[in-house]
């Protein structure tokens, strides 16, 4: 069974959800073009990664969600950055170099991540327009 990387749900809305995630390490590969063609292309190589594509061979269990975000500091919109997560309680330092170039890891500290209740772009772009615009208008506030 694959496990999922542990959270705390912080609020609930009808279309989405803020989770507080404990720091961890992920393998992240950044594509450009539509998420529908990239998505499956970035899984490929993290998928690799995991399955002895490192430089010790070493075979890493899968977990869940699989991470599909767009940084909002960057100007090509086109960008995505597509993650898995690895086991809980592995760190930087441990984790085996990849062999593919296009595969980085990165650590991320204790963090609070919008979670859409959907994986189809399309909606998950609307729901995104839908927290800026309610954001613009005290709908909601921003974490700083």
């Amino acid at each position: 069974m694959t496990k999922r990387q542990e959270f705390t749900v912080t609020r609930t809305y009808s279309d989405f959800e803020l989770r507080q995630y404990e720091p961890c390490v992920i393998a992240e590969v950044k594509l450009s073009g539509q998420y529908s063609t990239v998505g499956s292309q970035a899984f490929r190589h993290l998928f690799q990664y995991i399955s002895q594509g490192n430089k010790t061979s070493q075979k890493i269990a899968m977990t869940a969600p699989v991470i599909a975000a767009q940084h909002t500091d960057h100007s090509n919109s086109d960008d995505w950055y597509i993650s898995f997560v690895m086991p809980a309680g592995s760190t930087f330092e441990q984790m085996p170099h990849p062999n593919d170039s296009e595969v980085t890891l990165r650590a991320l500290d204790t963090r609070c991540n919008l979670i859409s209740r959907t994986s189809n772009a399309r909606e998950i772009q609307s729901t995104y327009q839908r927290i800026e615009s309610g954001c613009s208008k005290g709908k909601y506030r921003t974490l700083q």
